[in-house]
């Protein structure tokens, strides 16, 4: 697609400014979308909340050394360098295009910018110094400068002894990093960590303790200053220099505001600072106030037009120069030194015979170095894969000595640390499925290896920084922690609202006698989070349950179609494991009302306004609608779509529209429970909906969701009450219809009148049915 053949918008501005969150919920108002982000660890946290949102059966999470992609995924949630760009898609937003000045990563960020479109829409966030780059390289993208949500103020040094509550202290060596860990634990008991070698399920972990507020305060490096959602009310820098990869170095400004700028989230007012003796300058600390940094002149380029003809004809295609003034050239890339240094083995260079085999060293050079020690090390590792790989895909045999080590948990946190980080490039390796046989076996089996040891290093950073007695209990603070209002209660609530314990009860006794997820063991828990949704099921009384124990029950949420999950005992489940267990068993439930409507959901991906509005209707009655109320959208339905609607099992009748495969009795169990769920109705009829039965107290919207179309007094099975409109329409004896349906004689005109009602068009004088909720 051209470039300038789709609506494109930059978003730019500081930290606190909303872009990412705007960026998603625009993808969610398309049908189909894919967002680029620049960490693992974001793409991940963005993927929990889009699945929770919509299921986990439309949204794809690919990273590289992790993929989870359900058989027709609507959305995409990837890191930047593997946004798989040929799959196209309504809407496409890259995060953080100012990362195309770094000079590892940079060209893949110049290369989304020139290239990455969506069929309508296109987003660009960053921030405010890609002003007159974007200019230059996307002359057709609307700008819109978006000012901070908060304020931003200096707070000058402090000791850590003197560290406010909810800080996180910034740090950039690992011998660093534990040491304030170390001091942290002994003067407020213990705190968390968060740096670039955790996967993200040791990162979400750790972040949980801070978030539940079990820790008062997080030790970071740069790896929170990349979009990470923190409840962080003060940024302490231990540090302006870092290593980053070639030679130590001063932090830039505009690094430093990325930071800085993680302190106040939303609305709230964030402060930044440093520990002793380290202090600021204070014309540095009045540009990060401000926001007022230098533009961005020049951004990182390499050619994407490849010459795989012979390692020569590659070799220069990689140094051509940029095309443009505004793009540099990437200086001594890894994967090119990689490549070069690979070429001078002479016998390596003339097993490359062929552009295919060309391409696919050129592919193996570009295997990360997760491990970051030395480059002959991590060169030797790409000769023994180039070696297996000139042979055809990897082997089971020879992936499972590679993966021995990983099966072991002892050592202490650097061990385990490490482990990881080597287990990375082995899934990185894994997630090209052309490089492996049975590439679907072994993706997850390096997944559960990778949740095993990220077990085993949460466990040891909280033995070695947090003291046991803060285990147990929540870290002492001056007030309650802000909390937005759609998180649940935190632990620390029961000091506020006395009658939060007795809810819990309340709670755990309607259980029963059964298991609750306060009963099942962390590890079980922690599983649990990360299973298939064949780990779940609803038990005979409408329990959500996994693991043996009922987690949940459905509630009302914004829709019928939406419901809202509610945990049983949460209060006895720490915070953060009390969030994660909830968004799982939310996207589950959004999955499980997914698959019963997907007949529906299919007609909703529709080109066709007409047969979006029609699929709309219906899925607001489950699948059940009044005729006459589809009349408008009905208008536009030309024989193609009433094709269509025929082979998704649409069925229009004289007075009803129904799916018939939401007609079967396992999706009537369904509807029933949503139904349930929604209007608090804990006894519905049996068998539901019945046959024929009196109205009773439900609303006209609840019986419709149900399958049954109530008339008058009376409700009758909607294709039962179909039967009996037909009857009505040919003038055959409707009496004699009722009575066969059970309908009681001194109910029977009263029926016939509220059936000969709903099949007169809608003038205005009759109640329209309205869609649920």
């Amino acid at each position: 697609m051209p470039p300038d053949a789709t609506r494109s918008l930059a978003l730019l501005g500081p930290t606190n400014t909303g872009k990412t969150h705007k960026a998603v919920e625009r993808m969610l108002e398309h049908s189909s979308g894919m967002i680029g982000l620049p960490l693992r660890l974001l793409a991940r946290e963005i993927y929990d909340r889009v699945s929770a949102r919509v299921g986990e059966d439309r949204v794809a999470l690919i990273t590289g050394e992790e993929k989870r992609v359900p058989l027709c995924p609507d959305y995409f949630v990837c890191t930047t360098e593997a946004m798989p760009l040929a799959r196209e898609v309504d809407f496409v937003a890259v995060d953080e295009v100012q990362l195309a000045t770094h000079d590892e990563r940079g060209h893949v960020f110049t290369e989304r910018l020139l290239h990455a479109r969506g069929r309508r829409e296109t987003w660009f966030m960053g921030a405010g110094t890609m002003r007159s780059v974007i200019g230059e390289l996307v002359p057709a993208a609307h700008q819109e400068q978006h000012p901070r949500l908060s304020q931003l103020t200096f707070a000058g040094s402090c000791k850590l002894s003197r560290l406010r509550p909810r800080s996180a202290v910034v740090a950039f060596s690992l011998k660093e990093l534990y040491s304030l860990a170390a001091r942290l634990r002994a003067l407020r008991g213990g705190t968390a960590l968060v740096l670039g070698a955790l996967s993200p399920r040791a990162r979400n972990a750790q972040v949980a303790l801070f978030q539940s507020g079990e820790v008062d305060t997080l030790v970071a490096t740069d790896a929170v200053g990349m979009g990470l959602n923190l409840d962080v009310e003060h940024v302490a820098f231990a540090s302006l220099r870092k290593f980053d990869g070639r030679r130590p170095r001063a932090l830039d400004l505009a690094e430093i505001e990325q930071m800085a700028g993680r302190a106040g989230r939303f609305s709230r007012d964030g402060s930044f600072g440093a520990l002793l003796p380290l202090a600021f300058e204070r014309s540095l600390a009045l540009n990060v106030e401000s926001h007022a940094f230098e533009s961005v002149r020049r951004v990182r380029y390499r050619n994407s037009e490849l010459d795989f003809s012979t390692p020569e004809a590659l070799l220069d295609s990689l140094r051509a120069p940029p095309p443009r003034a505004v793009l540099s050239s990437v200086p001594n890339a890894e994967d090119l030194r990689a490549l070069e240094c690979l070429l001078r083995d002479g016998a390596l260079a003339r097993e490359l015979d062929s552009p295919v085999r060309v391409e696919l060293l050129w592919q193996v050079c570009q295997i990360p170095d997760f491990r970051r020690i030395l480059f002959e090390v991590h060169l030797d590792l790409l000769r023994l894969i180039w070696a297996e790989l000139k042979k055809g895909p990897l082997s089971s045999d020879f992936l499972q000595r590679q993966l021995e080590e990983f099966t072991r948990l002892d050592g202490d946190a650097d061990a385990l640390m490490a482990r990881i980080s080597r287990l990375r490039t082995w899934a990185f390796v894994a997630n090209q499925s052309a490089w492996v046989a049975r590439a679907n076996h072994i993706q997850p089996e390096l997944g559960a290896l990778e949740d095993r040891l990220s077990d085993a290093l949460h466990a040891a950073l909280v033995d070695r920084f947090v003291e046991r007695r803060a285990r147990t209990r929540q870290i002492s603070s001056p007030r309650p922690l802000r909390r937005h209002a759609a998180q649940p209660p935190s632990d620390n609530d029961s000091a506020f609202r006395p009658f939060l314990v007795l809810d819990g009860l309340k709670q755990r006794l309607a259980g029963g006698s059964h298991a609750v997820a306060a009963d099942l063991p962390e590890n079980k828990l922690e599983a649990l989070i990360d299973a298939p949704h064949e780990a779940f099921h609803f038990d005979a009384e409408g329990f959500l349950c996994g693991g043996g124990a009922r987690l949940g029950r459905l509630v009302r949420g914004a829709s019928l179609s939406l419901p809202d999950v509610r945990l049983l005992a949460l209060e006895e489940l720490g915070a953060g494991l009390r969030l994660r267990l909830g968004r799982r068993l939310l996207a589950f439930a959004r999955d499980w009302v997914g698959r019963l409507l997907l007949p529906l959901r299919e007609l909703g991906r529709s080109e066709r306004a007409a047969l979006r509005a029609f699929a709309y209707q219906l899925e607001q009655g489950l699948g059940t609608a009044l005729r006459r109320d589809l009349e408008g959208s009905s208008v536009g339905l030309d024989s193609d779509s009433q094709s269509l609607l025929e082979r998704q099992g649409v069925r229009i009748g004289v007075l009803s529209v129904d799916v018939r495969g939401l007609a079967t009795p396992a999706a009537r169990e369904q509807r029933a429970r949503l139904v349930a769920a929604f209007y608090a109705e804990s006894k519905l009829p049996s068998p539901c909906p019945p046959v024929s039965a009196a109205r009773g107290n439900l609303s006209f919207a609840a019986w419709l969701a149900l399958g049954a179309i109530p008339l008058g007094p009376w409700v009758l099975r909607a294709d039962l009450a179909e039967r009996a409109a037909r009857d009505l329409v040919e003038q055959r004896n409707l009496l004699r219809t009722l009575a066969s349906l059970g309908v009681p004689r001194r109910e029977r005109l009263h029926v016939a009148s509220a059936l000969d009602a709903l099949l007169q068009p809608d003038t205005g004088e009759l109640r329209r049915t309205k869609p649920a909720g």
